[in-house]
């Protein structure tokens, strides 16, 4: 059925671009409900669990989640917002939008930014009919993913095109290309490490570059993210002056029983500590915005495994999350990917 789309342009008489933000997602409350509704969209997801419904639907259902929603609310409950009530990721997430209109504010057929999440609320399809109903019949969807995944940059999009699907008038559509190796993203992580030392007053004997892991079959299926953490911790690494020995790499957040990209990183943090190495900082460049998997998994979980292994000393530099250096970042992104929409 066609449906009756938003009547494009007519909010503010003249037709405007529009940006949409798209982060990875979060549950509504740390509460095992929340958490269950959350990972049944997440793991649900084809791009994300790349098995056979057949196969993997049953075992989502009665071996996933009747037992992870009860732990992972546990682990939300540990990072979780005071004020406002909500997730550090919503709360960097939502910042970061407002920053980024402020910034762009000022110029002629300034585009009006937005943000949304891939699972969770605000929903991809609920902020897009929202831009379009303010009269925006440009869209520049942005995924918050500098290296590209077809689990994280190409799920997002399948969201945005199927929101598409029985409209009748479409906005022109553009989509913000991997940044992994921007030189601005690049500066902008590397000012991040300088002022985290500064702040701690201690200087690391390794620098630990942790990306999200990924399962190994999907990048043997042809999944350039292997490739684009190891060209985005080359250059990071040339950026501070580190080499590859000073500043490795190492992948975390490994599910399920399928081989994953090694080095996981508890591993390599209790290697380095019974090796004698005391003082270790992480950075985590794979992730726009703090989250469960910064602050919690790696924060706590893997600062515990290397302070038992022998550790002294042991930080994680924080995300650019709502930084004046991440809203700079996307504010030069998005000038050239919206060239000719801009002025």
């Amino acid at each position: 059925m066609i449906r009756t789309s938003p009547d494009i342009g007519s909010a503010t008489g003249r037709p405007r671009p529009g940006v949409l933000l798209i982060n990875l997602g979060t549950p509504d409350a740390p509460r095992p409900a929340a958490v269950r509704r959350y990972l049944r969209e997440f793991l649900g997801d084809r791009r994300v669990v790349e098995l056979s419904p057949w196969l993997w639907r049953p075992l989502l259902e009665l071996a996933v989640l009747p037992w992870r929603p009860r732990r992972s609310a546990a682990a939300y409950r540990r990072i979780w917002l005071k004020d406002p009530t909500e997730s550090p990721l919503r709360a960097a997430t939502r910042s970061l939008a407002e920053k980024l209109q402020a910034q762009v504010a000022a110029r002629d057929h300034a585009p009006v930014i937005d943000w949304a999440m891939r699972y969770g609320r605000p929903a991809i399809a609920e902020r897009i009919e929202a831009l379009m109903a303010q009269g925006c019949d440009r869209l520049l969807v942005c995924p918050l993913y500098p290296q590209y995944a077809a689990a994280t940059t190409a799920s997002a999009l399948d969201a945005v095109f199927a929101t598409f699907r029985g409209h009748r008038r479409l906005p022109a559509v553009r989509t913000l290309p991997p940044y992994y190796d921007h030189p601005a993203y690049i500066a902008a992580l590397a000012n991040s490490v300088r002022e985290h030392i500064a702040a701690m007053g201690w200087e690391p004997e390794r620098l630990l570059l942790s990306f999200h892991g990924l399962p190994q079959a999907q990048v043997d299926a042809g999944d350039p993210y292997r490739e684009q953490c190891g060209t985005t911790a080359k250059a990071l690494r040339a950026a501070l002056g580190y080499d590859a020995e000073q500043a490795p790499l190492a992948y975390q957040s490994r599910f399920g029983p399928r081989a994953w990209l090694a080095p996981q990183l508890d591993d390599a943090l209790v290697r380095l500590a019974r090796e004698g190495v005391r003082d270790v900082m992480v950075i985590t460049p794979g992730f726009a915005t703090d989250c469960l998997e910064t602050l919690e998994e790696v924060g706590m979980r893997s600062r515990a495994r290397f302070l038992a292994a022998g550790g002294r000393r042991f930080s994680v530099v924080p995300c650019l999350n709502d930084s004046d250096a991440h809203v700079a970042l996307l504010a030069t992104l998005i000038e050239t990917e919206a060239a000719g929409w801009l002025s």
